[in-house]
């Protein structure tokens, strides 16, 4: 019998180390290859790890809970070929949970305010942080992780017991070692009382995604000089060629013709016309990305949002582009996307028209410096210039609303490039054919 190291999949060009949430299975488990073995959360998103051979879940090297790093095994499984024996050093428990505090470098803090070394991970840090817990009171926190260490459960438990009272500002006195671990345990047992609310009110706790999504949208706003700009586009001819040829992707393809594949399009030449629009910032540098990666919001059944990212999308004809388009809408509403799928977006498309909303005035995903919002498409009473004169007509139209990241991108440069997208859509080829 060979033993196989089930391991901590790369989850994205960002991510570090990932916190398992949920074992699927159980030692002793039978597993099919591809099938999940367990359930990980990041900052960026929740995911399944399947495991690669078929064989038994021998050995499960970390718990529930546990930040394990990208690259660490977490669990052995026991197959049925040839090879190296099951007796064949493997990591085990205790090397496993010895490894967890060096998952990544330990987070430097202040003496004066840490009294010690004691490791945080991220995630932990990040907890700490959205809830107002100062770093003195964390210290005071017992772990039951590996070296007595601060896990997730650790400090949710910590922070339902502690009251909805926010949390005092951390102190700005000098305080030694000495003073604060004094001190660390009368903040442990004083539970502030919890917030009264007047009227008849319900409250309900943010759930994972929403604080994530909540914290990043507040620095986007704290780190970019938002502006946006507004055009109006005639979207007529793409309506009735999108109506003549719909049934007919549809046969060819099985796939739904929607109207996002079509403005992706229209993108991806604009940012060709426009290259600085597709970059980000790096201090005092300009990085202008080459390739187009378009993120494309969408809306979960939970009401939360995630942006699912269509790499290299200048290389793919209308039907590749509606067929990813199709295939990460459906996995992202079943929380079915992988990792790399929501990274390295470098612009974002919102359809905010998918609500029925004219326009909207978009948030910019960091670390882009632009985005666009395309509203819902009415019937509206519009002049139409011909040979013979001006006329009033029935059109198509649809507001297009540009955000973008004044410290590198002027009004005109923004401006410029929400019109050459409209222009791209409005002079759209009717006899165009998939």
């Amino acid at each position: 019998m060979a033993s196989y190291e089930l391991i901590m999949p790369k989850m994205g060009e960002s991510i570090t180390e990932a916190t398992i949430l949920k074992w699927t299975k159980k030692e002793g488990d039978a597993i099919k290859t591809d099938e999940a073995v367990l359930e990980i959360a990041t900052d960026k998103v929740d995911s399944e790890v399947p495991s690669p051979v078929a064989g038994t879940l021998v050995k499960m090297l970390y718990k529930e809970g546990d930040v394990v790093a990208v690259g660490k095994a977490v669990a052995v499984i026991e197959t049925g070929g040839g090879g190296a024996s099951a007796s064949a050093p493997v990591v085990t428990e205790k090397a496993a949970t010895t490894t967890t505090a060096s998952v990544s470098k330990p987070v430097q803090t202040n003496s004066a305010a840490a009294g010690g070394d004691r490791f945080y991970s991220p995630l932990v840090l990040n907890i700490a942080r959205q809830e107002g817990i100062s770093m003195a009171e964390l210290e005071s926190l017992p772990g039951t992780g590996a070296g007595g260490r601060v896990t997730k459960k650790d400090i949710l438990s910590y922070v339902e017991n502690r009251g909805n009272a926010p949390a005092q500002p951390a102190q700005t006195v000098q305080q030694t070692p000495a003073q604060t671990q004094a001190e660390a345990p009368k903040q442990e047992a004083t539970v502030a009382p919890a917030k009264s609310y007047s009227g008849n009110v319900e409250i309900q706790e943010m759930d994972r995604m929403r604080r994530l999504i909540a914290e990043n949208m507040v620095r986007s706003k704290s780190t970019s000089a938002h502006v946006t700009s507004f055009v109006e586009a005639d979207m007529t001819n793409i309506v009735n060629w999108r109506n003549k040829m719909k049934k007919k992707f549809q046969d060819m393809y099985g796939e739904n013709l929607t109207f996002t594949p079509i403005f992706i399009e229209a993108v991806t030449k604009a940012l060709r016309d426009f290259p600085l629009i597709n970059s980000s910032i790096d201090g005092n540098n300009i990085v202008v990305k080459k390739d187009l990666n378009i993120g494309m919001a969408a809306a979960l059944p939970s009401g939360n949002l995630i942006v699912p990212v269509i790499k290299n999308a200048d290389l793919l004809n209308i039907v590749g582009i509606a067929k990813k388009v199709n295939d990460l809408a459906s996995r992202a509403r079943i929380n079915k996307l992988k990792p790399d799928e929501i990274e390295g977006g470098t612009f974002t498309l919102s359809n905010v028209g998918t609500f029925g909303n004219v326009m909207g005035t978009p948030i910019i995903m960091q670390p882009q410096v632009a985005i666009l919002a395309v509203g819902a498409i009415k019937k509206k009473p519009v002049v139409i210039e011909t040979p013979d004169g001006d006329v009033i007509g029935i059109r198509h139209m649809m507001f297009l609303s540009h955000s973008y990241d004044h410290r590198i991108v002027d009004g005109a440069l923004g401006g410029s490039f929400v019109r050459r997208v409209a222009d791209y859509l409005e002079k759209w080829d009717v006899i165009r054919d998939i």
